[in-house]
């Protein structure tokens, strides 16, 4: 894992990151920290969770399947007996 920075901040302060991402504190409510971000549109932003749950149905996605390389198995020797 990368170095990680702490940094304490305040109900209305902000962090600026490279010049175009702005994370402010909205609101803090107990254990509870409401953050505004302000990004670019092609810059993605995700609750950490959701970002996990994506990267594990890509996963999930892009792994073949059993059945999908038994049909090809089958298909390919298929090819082979034709003369």
């Amino acid at each position: 894992m990368a170095d990680v920075l702490v940094l304490s901040r305040k109900k209305g302060e902000s962090i600026v990151i490279q010049d175009q991402i702005e994370i402010t504190i909205l609101s803090v409510d107990g254990d509870t920290v409401k953050v505004g971000i302000s990004a670019p549109k092609h810059v993605d932003i995700f609750r950490k969770e959701v970002y996990l749950s994506i990267q594990e149905t890509n996963r999930e996605s892009a792994a073949p399947q059993q059945s999908d390389l038994n049909a090809l198995i089958h298909r390919l020797r298929g090819l082979g007996n034709q003369d």
